[in-house]
């Protein structure tokens, strides 16, 4: 009787001390950060948004693989401009020219998936989710659907209500070098080591010759020349011929850094990561060790999530991704 009595005692202060870390774990997911957002922001207003947003970049991707690159790109041209308030999305009009039509934006592609997650969520809980956030989990759900490392981000973001051509001079050029590299990161708060991993979203996707073939009117040292008959060959189809950045276009690994260790970088911004003493022994670590990259690229991903996010009246909730308010 008494150890019965003692046993049921100390499972309900098992059981108290159990819930009590679950109210704190809880809590500590509700508190907002100084950015305003946190993993819970749509717990109440719309606890479904996350299965949504992944079933429908799922079944995209299952239809064509290659959106995976347009999602995770679109988030960095997104976050690079005008901070991560879904700018990137507005559509152009007779008085204003958007991001979207900027040469660097041309290429951009996924709109129609982020335009189906936005209509599907605007139909369960119209007028809470921001196109912001969904750009940012489409593209944490196409890194995890291309086989890498699955993480959560913060939520909360508003969306910006200004979309200029003019306003894309941030984003990085593909000729640019490690030095001119880790400063445009820097600009927006991000280390050389983070440019160096977010760089290795490259491990999808491709580039187009008009992209690469400044690399191609000269003798490249930086280019392994059997590599640059590789390039040659693609160009000889035009400018909008594409190569793959590495030989797993869809799949999330770190074959782009060993690529890069062998001169086959394609792009200038990519091959200047080895050939930059700024940048080589990052590159060399995420070679040798996968699960390096994956940490730190999701790390990364994060941080860039983070940058001007727009909260309050600061912004808005977009009922069109295209159309302001």
């Amino acid at each position: 009787m008494y150890k019965t009595s003692l046993r049921t005692l100390k499972m309900s202060i098992s059981n108290f001390l159990t819930m009590f870390l679950l109210i704190e774990v809880v809590a500590c997911d509700f508190r907002y950060g100084p950015d305003g957002l946190n993993m819970n922001y749509y717990f109440m207003s719309c606890p479904f948004v996350e299965p949504v947003v992944q079933n429908i970049v799922n079944n995209a991707l299952q239809n064509d693989p290659t959106l995976a690159a347009g999602l995770i790109r679109m988030h960095f041209h997104d976050c690079f401009i005008e901070g991560c308030d879904g700018s990137v999305l507005i559509e152009s009009t007779k008085d204003n020219k958007a991001e979207k039509d900027s040469p660097g934006n041309l290429s951009l592609r996924g709109f129609e998936v982020i335009d189906g997650i936005k209509e599907e969520l605007e139909r369960r809980c119209p007028g809470v989710v921001s196109c912001a956030d969904i750009v940012a989990l489409a593209a944490r759900d196409a890194v995890s659907f291309a086989g890498g490392p699955v993480y959560d981000i913060p939520k909360g973001r508003k969306d910006g209500r200004r979309s200029k051509i003019e306003d894309t001079i941030n984003l990085p050029f593909p000729t640019f070098n490690a030095s001119q590299l880790i400063t445009s990161f820097a600009r927006r708060g991000l280390s050389p080591q983070e440019m160096v991993a977010l760089s290795g979203a490259h491990t999808l996707g491709v580039a187009t010759c008009g992209s690469f073939k400044n690399r191609l009117s000269q003798v490249d040292p930086t280019l392994d020349s059997e590599f640059s008959k590789t390039l040659s060959k693609t160009c000889s189809s035009g400018d909008k011929a594409e190569q793959p950045f590495d030989a797993t276009r869809n799949d999330f690994d770190n074959v782009y850094y060993n690529g890069l260790l062998r001169k086959n970088g394609v792009l200038t911004t990519d091959q200047t990561l080895f050939t930059s003493p700024q940048t080589r022994n990052i590159v060399y670590a995420y070679a040798m060790n996968q699960a390096m990259f994956f940490f730190d690229f999701q790390r990364a991903m994060v941080k860039m999530g983070l940058i001007d996010v727009k909260q309050g009246s600061n912004g808005e909730v977009r009922q069109n991704c295209r159309i302001i308010n």
